[in-house]
């Protein structure tokens, strides 16, 4: 591997429309001449050398493609775009989700934006961002470019980390990752987990130099030619983790809704803003007792700074089913809870609190 890594804005981009040749739009910027990788001159009589990675932002591929859809259409369209929910929360916005999207990656909105998108529109993803990096590089070489990859990168947050960063949502001609795993460490110790991203670490390494506010969307990055691949390799896709080895399919609030048989949607959603203790228990009053409530007496009153739940009419058993599926749906809601049961009376009450620290509306 060389020691040595340029990463380089490509300037003169036009706005894209639709059924533009994006790949001739690339090697006319590069032919500009007005940036150089090291010592070599993208205005040469060779621009670009064999082991080149062209980085791209997915809205050139979609706009140019006609992925678009009117502003007032967007939640039809992340509906239309989405696989599978796995978080939602309320905003003053509107309804937030982050979903599975059909391009493959878990994304909010599923990669739906109306960011650097024509006016009144949104932008959709391309369905399969690796056949799109794979007709572009083709496009390329058909254009007389040498052994280049492609990266089309999109940008989303991640679990556990602010902040958003670029990853690679399709690739072509790159050794998207590189498994180290068995090999030794600087110290001579085997690796046993290490499995390098390579196509997510390019494509955050081009998203340094482009600018979503400046209109540059794309990059050349020279130096990693041990990874640029004769054939398209198997894409970005092959990063996703399969469903076996997600241990993060769905966000907590809608791991206990499926663990407890509530269906996506049937309750709303939590919201990102401070929301009434007494509001929080009542949702999960109607998640713990989903299309139970009917059959069962319960009062839900304040006391002081908490709340009360009062169940009546019930057996130990049921008693005690209620109260286990009501305590987990209040963890969810991060709320406190203590039970009481009287077998004598077949009451059941249980306290709500809020943790320390928080204060109840």
């Amino acid at each position: 591997m060389r020691a040595e890594l340029s990463v380089v804005a490509l300037q003169g981009i036009p706005e894209i429309g639709e059924q533009d040749d994006v790949a001739q739009l690339l090697l006319d910027s590069v032919a500009l001449g007005s940036v150089s990788l090291g010592s070599v001159s993208l205005g040469s009589a060779r621009p670009l050398v064999d082991g080149d990675i062209l980085v791209v932002s997915s809205k050139v591929i979609s706009k140019a493609a006609g992925l678009t859809r009117p502003a007032r259409q967007r939640d039809d369209a992340v509906a239309e775009q989405s696989l599978r929910v796995v978080s939602e929360r309320r905003t003053a916005r509107g309804l937030a989700q982050v979903v599975q999207s059909v391009a493959g990656p878990v994304m909010a909105a599923a990669g739906v934006d109306s960011s650097n998108a024509p006016r009144d529109t949104v932008l959709l993803l391309p369905s399969d961002p690796d056949a799109a990096a794979r007709d572009l590089r083709a496009r390329l070489r058909s254009l007389g470019a040498p052994c280049v990859a492609v990266v089309i990168t999109d940008t989303a947050g991640r679990p556990w980390r602010a902040g958003l960063t670029d990853f690679a949502l399709g690739c072509a001609g790159l050794v998207v990752s590189e498994d180290l795993r068995g090999t030794p460490d600087a110290g001579g110790t085997p690796l046993t987990v290490t499995e390098r991203a390579i196509a997510d670490e390019v494509a955050a390494a081009a998203d340094l130099v482009k600018g979503k506010a400046t209109g540059v969307p794309a990059a050349v990055v020279r130096g990693l030619g041990a990874f640029v691949m004769q054939d398209d390799g198997p894409g970005a896709s092959s990063l996703l983790r399969d469903p076996a080895s997600d241990w993060f399919r769905l966000g907590h609030v809608e791991a206990v809704r499926a663990a407890l048989g509530v269906p996506a949607g049937a309750v709303e959603a939590p919201s990102v803003e401070p929301e009434p203790l007494p509001h929080k228990a009542q949702r999960a009053l109607e998640i713990a007792f989903f299309e139970l409530a009917d059959t069962l007496g319960s009062t839900l009153r304040r006391d002081g700074d908490d709340v009360l739940l009062t169940l009546t009419a019930v057996d130990d058993f049921t008693a005690g089913m209620l109260t286990a599926r009501l305590l987990a749906a209040l963890w969810a809601e991060d709320l406190l809870a203590a039970p009481h049961h009287d077998p004598a009376t077949g009451r059941t009450q249980i306290r709500i609190s809020e943790p320390p620290g928080i204060v109840g509306g």
